[in-house]
């Protein structure tokens, strides 16, 4: 649906949107960036004398279970859910577009055997896949990056297939042919630049999905060592404090890992909108 057909209300809902999701997402990297150099607080101090306090002035988010401070770990943690969450993201969207490009490119039994090679990988749930992954692998950033990107690239692609596939016969195309040009020169000068916006698209869109998957690993000890803060670690740790009626070690961890992810999920909606406004079917990534 463009924009001149959603009306007046459809309008003003979709830029308060737009502004709240990168509002949020300007303060979360501003966050990850600024606090750790200017705060100069150790994030792994532990303090018995102050373990399970609630918020207060002093601590905004409550201390954990061995008294360190929430809030500065809910930042720490956040940091390495999204380093993970951008960096296996682009990895993923890589391969996804390379793969994807080569097997709409070049046709035939290559489409074939990578469509098939594809569909195997589908066939198999993303957790346990990412997991047999990680545990080949001492637990740390670098196996969950591996893990993501090597689970995730399927979606991205079948969607730029898909749009080569079409691209192939726009007349531009056979222009490019008939003057001589090979293949290759046809993919990387006319058919990759094209398919861009969505390869981007999806990179974005992979961010909050790989930062729930690295949430997913850690949270079943198979992700960051327990030392380490994570989302997914912090959590896991506050299992037992909220057993006990103490909410806040698990209410914001969690709230770090859903308003970012889905800020960041109301941002790739806009751009899914601004490039191709009249398809608003989801990416299913």
């Amino acid at each position: 649906m463009a924009e001149t057909d959603l009306g007046p209300v459809g309008r003003t809902t979709r830029r308060v949107r737009v502004v709240s999701s990168a509002g949020i997402v300007a303060a979360v990297l501003l966050a990850v960036l600024l606090v750790p150099p200017l705060v100069q607080l150790d994030q792994q101090a532990v303090d018995l004398a102050a373990k399970l306090r609630p918020p207060s002035w002093q601590h905004p988010f409550g201390t954990d279970d061995v008294g360190r401070d929430l809030l500065l770990r809910c930042v720490y943690g956040l940091r390495v859910s999204l380093l993970v969450g951008v960096v296996a993201g682009l990895t993923a969207t890589v391969i996804g577009t390379a793969v994807g490009a080569l097997a709409a490119a070049f046709g035939g039994w290559t489409d074939r055997v990578v469509m098939r090679l594809v569909d195997t990988f589908s066939s198999v749930p993303h957790l346990l896949l990412g997991i047999f992954i990680v545990a080949m692998f001492r637990p740390g950033v670098g196996p969950v990056i591996v893990s993501v990107a090597l689970t995730h690239w399927l979606s991205t692609a079948r969607i730029v297939r898909s749009e080569v596939l079409s691209l192939r016969s726009r007349p531009f195309i056979d222009a490019a042919i008939s003057g001589g040009a090979s293949r290759g020169r046809v993919v990387v000068r006319h058919l990759l630049p094209a398919v861009l916006p969505q390869a981007g698209l999806a990179a974005v869109l992979m961010v909050p999905h790989a930062m729930w998957h690295e949430s997913a690993l850690s949270f079943l000890g198979l992700g960051l060592p327990t030392h380490q803060a994570s989302l997914g670690n912090l959590v896991q740790t506050a299992r037992g404090s909220l057993l006990a009626g103490d909410w806040w070690p698990t209410l914001f961890p969690g709230l770090f890992l859903v308003i970012p992810t889905l800020a960041l999920a109301g941002l790739a909606g806009a751009w899914r909108e601004r490039i191709n406004p009249r398809r608003r079917s989801e990416l299913m990534l």
